[in-house]
């Protein structure tokens, strides 16, 4: 009797049997039309573009794993002995456990791994079962793409990234019957999550035409200049390529030195102007800063032809040009951040190659210089890899935003794409709105010229690193760049690693003042002060290595802001009375955030 209560109460038991089958007959509706629909519009599509497509890669690159252990047969047995003797003992322990004893799990998922965080993952022996059979496999297939001794550095990164795209994609929590939380919430719904889940997948599909664009949040939640991007300002000068937003003051007196940021174009400006609580924006002119911002036009095939040296000229340079007609001032203080920090780093050495003094201090944002150490994006460039972008964006003139912002949301495919796949299609729910999201979701095309610039010059020949890049005629060198510098670092940041942008200080022959945020490639930037998280590390002594300058650290709680504050002060000059956009040469074109940053590529 006691068992049949029990069952009674189990949260796996279905509520009303008739219908939850008639919403699976819906299921099955519904996945047949989808598949309708998509046969449809894979029969419209224009034919893609010859070339090394994505699965070729991964063909290609887990078959070298495979040759380098057929070319050692013993080392595969041993590595097959070792999967078969952990499975053995997770039998064993299982069976234990069936028996009432008290047994230590054979393998734990890593600490911050949420995908395993209900307790029946734990409590329930059969998903405890699934999910530690699971990562035995998922790290046994990792370690034997670690121990293929033959392989270059570069195809062993590839073939791991991919290995670990392959093992979250086969997740146990991926599929309704072999996901609890999935499980008790079809039960209890009588499966009407899973209703609500192909609608959503269809819209998700829709809004993709024809390719699967994973909603992130609400997108409907927020909009450019409405409760994103709302520091007064105005767009004071444009040209094809950019938009120059000058601020509003809000001191009286500010510094004489006008402050200029160049955003990255692989995304959009306003991640330095979330809300008015997240605005680095917002906060750098209350510290009584003129500030100026490039907001970088979304291009589409009439750019295609613009050059890395034109995003210099029309970007930086102009931008330079157009606050001394604004302001007065022959000299600007300038930030970089990301590809914006590396576009920076190239213009002060072009300038420093003309004698051009025109940016007085430079503060980089999780820059690279020398892309030797570069982060995971090094496992989408190789030869084979550059020459297809590179063909694609020969049909259209540029690449597709959401094609870069696949590729981020890849080097963290758990977050950013499987948390939603069960979210979104399984439980059959919104997203909730969250601002980053929506931003990492405005993506931005890049003109072909340019992008592939980029990717030879700085990925795949380091000629940046190396002082062999040559721009618009001149051939520049790093090293050469001597004005003050704040390199800010981010000490989880996998785009552009600690070890990478420490090489700054290295490069530079200015003074450098490195600083490392807690924190990754975002949120170890964008942290206010009223926030109160994470810290800062810094070491006025510095070092020559990153090791010795980390040993030497002295960790700060909280946003590394103020002291940013207090350095860029000591740059900009004397205090004066403030300026308003319009009060110079350059007339007011509209309000800020102007036009270009709400061009979307969707």
């Amino acid at each position: 009797m006691a068992n049949s209560q029990d069952a009674d109460k189990s949260p796996y038991k279905m509520a009303e049997p008739a219908e939850l089958a008639s919403n699976m007959t819906k299921v099955m509706d519904a996945l047949a039309t989808l598949a309708q629909q998509l046969a449809d519009q894979q029969n419209a599509a224009e034919k893609k573009p010859d070339g090394l497509q994505p699965i070729e890669q991964i063909t290609r690159t887990l078959g070298a794993v495979g040759q380098d252990y057929m070319n050692n047969p013993e080392r595969f047995m041993n590595a097959q002995l070792q999967l078969w003797n952990n499975h053995a003992q997770l039998w064993q322990t299982a069976w234990q456990r069936f028996l009432g004893e008290d047994v230590a799990p054979v393998v734990t998922p890593d600490p911050g791994d949420r995908r395993f965080r209900d307790a029946d993952w734990q409590e329930n022996q059969i998903f405890d079962f699934l999910k530690q059979s699971y990562l035995i496999t998922a790290h046994w297939a990792q370690d034997l793409v670690e121990g293929a001794e033959d392989l270059d550095e570069h195809t062993k990164k590839k073939a791991t990234f991919y290995v670990e795209q392959i093992a979250n994609a086969l997740s146990p929590t991926n599929f309704a019957l072999t996901n609890p939380e999935v499980l008790k919430l079809t039960m209890a719904s009588n499966g009407a999550n899973l209703v609500e889940g192909l609608k959503n997948l269809a819209e998700d599909i829709r809004a993709g035409k024809g390719s699967l664009k994973i909603r992130q949040t609400d997108f409907d939640a927020f909009a450019v200049g409405e409760n994103m991007a709302m520091t007064p300002g105005k767009v004071v000068y444009q040209n094809d390529l950019i938009q120059l937003i000058q601020y509003e003051p809000t001191t009286p007196k500010v510094y004489a030195k006008p402050l200029l940021i160049v955003p990255p174009w692989i995304n959009k400006f306003y991640i330095l102007d979330l809300n008015p609580k997240k605005s680095f924006i917002r906060w750098a002119v209350e510290q009584g800063l003129t500030v100026f911002v490039i907001s970088w036009v979304n291009p589409d095939e009439r750019l295609a032809a613009k050059t890395f040296a034109d995003y210099m000229h029309e970007g930086i340079l102009s931008a330079t040009d157009a606050i001394e007609q604004a302001t007065g001032e022959k000299s600007v203080n300038a930030i970089g951040y990301c590809v914006g920090g590396t576009l920076l780093a190239s213009t002060l050495a072009y300038l420093a190659k003309h004698k051009d003094k025109r940016i007085k201090s430079a503060t980089f944002f999780t820059t690279q210089v020398d892309f030797e150490k570069a982060g995971d994006l090094l496992v989408f460039v190789d030869e084979d890899q550059v020459e297809d972008v590179e063909e694609e964006m020969a049909s259209t003139g540029y690449l597709e935003g959401a094609k870069m912002a696949t590729a981020f949301n890849l080097l963290r495919s758990n977050d950013l794409i499987w948390s939603y796949v069960v979210n979104n299609y399984l439980k059959g729910k919104d997203p909730m709105p969250f601002d980053l999201l929506y931003w990492n979701g405005d993506s931005t095309r890049m003109p072909a010229a340019t992008h592939s610039f980029y990717l030879r010059e700085c990925y795949l020949t380091n000629n940046m690193g190396k002082g062999k890049m040559v721009l618009d005629g001149t051939k520049i060198d790093p090293t050469k760049i001597k004005v003050p510098v704040y390199n800010l670092a981010a000490r989880e940041d996998h785009i552009a690693p600690l070890p990478s942008v420490f090489k700054l200080g290295q490069i530079f022959k200015g003074e450098t003042k490195l600083v490392v945020a807690g924190s990754g490639h975002i949120a170890g930037v964008v942290n206010p002060p009223e926030a109160g998280k994470y810290q800062y590390w810094t070491n006025d002594e510095g070092a020559d290595t990153l090791d010795d300058w980390l040993a030497g650290a002295t960790e700060h709680a909280g946003s590394w802001w103020p002291d940013w504050g207090e350095w860029i002060a000591k740059q900009s000059g004397k205090k004066i009375e403030a300026r308003k956009p319009g009060d110079g040469k350059l007339k007011v074109i509209e309000d800020a955030p102007g036009s270009y940053v709400k061009q979307r590529s969707d």
